[in-house]
């Protein structure tokens, strides 16, 4: 107690000491399974501003705002970046930023800031550890390069395979039928000259047909008997 009111004493004589001073707690970790998201960002102040600005930023840098709220005793007005889904609602010692519609490069880190606006002094929290949001669709995404880009010269290869065997197939088919033409085209030939000297033997005139003489016996000469 006596710390106590020595602190408030100094406090009171010396203002420039810093008596405004905002604490944020985030959850290290939110995995997102159906594109939507519940971010809490827990704040402690024990100040007396009475206009409050709470922000979520994207990144390492917290280059990017997602979105922001500002709210005092009777108003409460929010904001969103064009690129994300986002909305803040205020809620006693808490801020909670609703994302929905998420894609998969959207996973990254994400910080909240809490600023005490008016009156002065304005304070804001010291950067906290801030959360990281994995939407579960960039893992697959990160998963799938891999067997595609595998599958993709496999498939290259297979094609060449395919046309090299074809092409082989075609020509081996050329050069044996050009073989088959060749010896028919000789075998005809040697079936027409053989067939040119197989009756060599001289036929007999037709009127020697009918008589019983066999066929290789000599034809008689009457002549010789007539006188």
């Amino acid at each position: 107690l006596i710390l106590y009111f020595i602190n408030k004493s100094f406090s009171h004589f010396f203002p420039f000491l810093p008596e405004n001073k905002i604490l944020v707690a985030q959850q290290p970790l939110l995995t997102v399974a159906n594109k939507t998201a519940t971010l809490v960002c827990k704040y402690t102040y024990n100040g007396t501003a009475k206009e409050f600005r709470a922000s979520l930023h994207k990144g390492t840098d917290s280059a990017v705002e997602v979105c922001s709220i500002s709210w005092n005793t009777t108003k409460l007005s929010s904001n969103s970046n064009k690129e994300f889904n986002c909305q803040g609602i205020h809620d006693k010692d808490k801020v909670i930023f609703n994302l929905w519609n998420m894609s998969a490069n959207q996973t990254d880190i994400y910080f909240c800031k809490i600023e005490a606006m008016y009156p002065p002094p304005y304070v804001y929290n010291e950067k906290s550890n801030g959360t990281v949001i994995h939407v579960q669709g960039k893992l697959r995404n990160l998963c799938r390069p891999t067997p595609i880009q595998t599958q993709e010269p496999q498939s290259a290869i297979s094609l060449w395979i395919m046309v090299a065997v074809t092409g082989v197939l075609a020509v081996y088919s050329m050069l044996i039928t050009a073989v088959f033409i060749n010896y028919w085209q000789k075998s005809k030939k040697s079936m027409y000259h053989q067939s040119d000297y197989m009756n060599m033997t001289p036929r007999h005139p037709p009127y020697q047909k009918n008589k019983g003489y066999p066929s290789y016996a000599p034809t008689r000469d009457y002549t010789a008997y007539r006188s």
